[in-house]
């Protein structure tokens, strides 16, 4: 600063003497204060800032740290830098605590604050925190900045409350992409069908859509199998380029073509992308095998190797998936001593969670525990693998405790851990009305009482205990309860013999529109069975394949079966099993011989008995059934004969056993 200032008055001073121009050079004083050349302070911050925000993106944390405790004086820029390079940094907690002294220090927050401060809310999900910082954003009167609505848009939406986020985003006087963004991410994420009108609204507002937007709605239109919406989509990206320019945007196409079930757009939107992207080759394998071709998976893993691609987390995940899938251990082994070769087995909690599942669906829980003892790092998604491994293979009482464990540990919990803890609660020795409650409670202040499976799971587990109207109560309180919901609360009512209700739950889910499965038939016609509801229950089954296009298996067969001959009414229920033509399926054959014993019914019985030897003649339990019917009748003669060969036949097949 002094050499400038001296440059500047050269001129001035060139007439003076040698000896006076010397003392001015030393003593700039003689012009200006000392003062004059103390540092701005707003300059001096100003350099600190800049400073600390380049410690903070070369990840030195605590040097960056030190030199703002070492600052005299700072504004609300250095706080935000502060905040957001420990956000960057991965250090959200500690972010958040610098938060909170800034505020206590008397420092009034700016947009950029809120906006980093809210997303941290978000992604650790705290909530109740969140509505307090939106408490100060309504005092400070930023709601309506379009930084700050984003971030809240954000929060409302990872607490699942899109009515409320959608309010927020009309609230706003100004929306840019990154907004529509936001929303976009939520409704995809929570599958709501309303993404086509905000799609729509889209183009009459004139918003032009970028790369991530397209990636948003393709996934959206992906997840709801909307394939013309994605067509169209498609055809807009190629319009502007951008399957070219942009590698996620082709991976987003192959992700969408393979959830609609087109293989051949999805291989050939994947041919489009340059060899060298890796993101293409996993995105592929995994394509392959949600498809459940497990072949096309891993020739496509294959090839990766040989062109030297390094597989992702996501293609393992996928391969391991599709083994749970078939119950394939072993291929499920390959895929995991490739895992373990590559370092993948300690370093994700997807593929530790993946890998727990796997083994855990091909029944070996052992190797389940294993791992999961194993892992460096008890995470939430690992517990879940778990505990629904544990819970699939009747470990009920072992899913109990791990859920006591991931609350003492603060784990945590979400909607999984807890709809799996309720189901195995009330099938436990642990099993009570008052733990019920308790765990009914829990999923009230967590949030989670509004969540399908978890209100499922309340719904199935106050029927075992009898508390029906409190089944009905969870179910009232559903806002779109889904088929899988009205499967539980028939299902509730079924168990309690209330035929009736069952009926008019299934007429009342007809009557929205909603499509009943396979499984939602098998529940009403076992509701009429256990009610004794014959002509309901016929009238039911016929609609099946008449009205509602779905084919009776063999478990709707043996339903009706049981409930014809509970009745009575054997030769009908014979005629029904030869219409179906089930030939070789011998469980249903005894059931129906079960009841012509019940009956006395002769004629009937005796084609049965035939029928079920011829059926399964190495098998002596199908022996000793028809012996145990000709006993019945008088025939002991025949019985006797019977007999013999079950016990030749038993002998027989514990020798080969053997």
């Amino acid at each position: 600063m002094r050499r400038k200032i001296l440059v500047a008055i050269a001129p001035l001073i060139s007439n003076f003497s040698p000896t006076f121009v010397r003392n001015v050079s030393t003593t700039t004083s003689f012009f200006f204060p000392d003062s004059y050349f103390e540092p701005n302070p707003r300059d001096t911050v100003y350099a600190c800032n800049r400073q600390i925000e380049s410690l903070m993106k070369c990840g030195s944390v605590d040097h960056a740290h030190q030199l703002f405790d070492e600052m005299s004086v700072r504004d609300v820029i250095t706080w935000n830098i502060l905040i957001s390079g420990y956000k960057l940094n991965g250090f959200s907690r500690k972010a958040l605590f610098v938060y909170t002294q800034m505020v206590s220090q008397g420092f009034v927050e700016s947009p950029s604050t809120f906006s980093t401060v809210l997303g941290m809310f978000s992604c650790e999900r705290l909530y109740l925190e969140g509505l307090r910082v939106h408490s100060r954003v309504i005092v400070l009167g930023l709601s309506l900045n379009v930084y700050v609505g984003t971030a809240l848009i954000d929060l409302y939406i990872s607490m699942g409350c899109l009515d409320v986020a959608l309010r927020l985003f009309n609230d706003l006087p100004e929306r840019h992409v990154a907004t529509w963004n936001q929303l976009l991410r939520g409704f995809c994420k929570f599958g709501m069908s309303e993404k086509l009108e905000l799609y729509s609204r889209m183009k009459r507002e004139g918003v032009v859509p970028n790369p991530v937007t397209f990636c948003y709605l393709i996934r959206g239109f992906g997840n709801e199998r909307f394939v013309d919406e994605g067509k169209e989509m498609h055809c807009y990206a190629i319009k502007v380029g951008w399957p070219a320019s942009d590698v996620f945007v082709s991976n987003a196409l192959v992700d969408f073509y393979s959830a609609c079930g087109s293989l051949s757009d999805a291989e050939r939107s994947f041919e489009v992308i340059p060899m060298d992207d890796v993101i293409s080759w996993n995105s592929l394998v995994s394509v392959y095998a949600y498809n459940g071709l497990g072949g096309n998976a891993v020739g496509v893993f294959s090839m990766m190797q040989v062109w030297g691609k390094k597989p992702s987390i996501r293609s393992f995940v996928g391969l391991l998936n599709l083994c749970s899938g078939n119950a394939d251990i072993l291929l499920g082994k390959q895929v995991h001593c490739c895992v373990v070769k590559l370092g993948f087995d300690l370093g994700s909690s997807y593929i530790q969670s993946a890998l727990i599942d796997m083994y855990g669906k091909c029944g070996m829980i052992d190797r389940s525990v294993s791992i999961y003892e194993n892992v460096p790092a008890r995470t939430l998604e690992v517990c879940n693998s778990l505990m629904t491994s544990l819970a699939r293979c009747g470990i009920v009482e072992d899913v109990i405790e791990l859920f006591g464990l991931m609350l003492d540990e603060d784990i945590g919990f979400d909607e999984v851990s807890l709809s799996t803890s309720i189901n195995a609660l009330s099938r436990s020795s642990y099993a009570s009305l008052t733990n019920c409650k308790s765990l009914h409670n829990c999923a009230v202040k967590s949030g989670f009482h509004q969540d399908l499976a978890v209100s499922c799971s309340l719904i199935d587990s106050y029927s075992r205990f009898g508390q029906v109207k409190s089944s009905c109560k969870v179910f009232k309180q559903l806002s779109s309860p889904n088929v899988i919901c009205f499967t539980s609360i028939i299902s509730a009512h079924s168990r309690n013999k209330m035929g009736t209700e069952c009926l008019k739950f299934f007429e009342e889910m007809i009557n929205k529109g909603l499509k009943p499965d396979k499984v939602m038939f098998l529940c009403v016609l076992t509701a009429c069975n256990h009610s004794g509801m014959v002509q309901e229950g016929k009238m039911v089954f016929d609609s099946m394949k008449t009205v509602h296009g779905v084919d009776p298996d063999s478990q709707h067969l043996a339903c009706m079966v049981d409930l014809l001959g509970c009745k009575g009414s054997l030769e009908e229920a014979e005629v029904l099993l030869k219409q179906a033509q089930v030939s070789d399926e011998s469980f249903i054959w005894s059931s129906l011989l079960h009841h012509c014993r019940v009956h006395r019914n002769e004629a009937v019985g005796r084609r049965i008995a035939e029928l079920l030897i011829k059926i399964e003649p190495s098998n002596p339990e199908a022996w000793l059934q028809a012996s145990n019917f000709y006993s019945e009748i008088g025939e002991y003669e025949t019985s006797k004969h019977t007999r013999d060969v079950a016990l030749a036949r038993k002998i027989q097949s514990e020798i080969l056993i053997v």
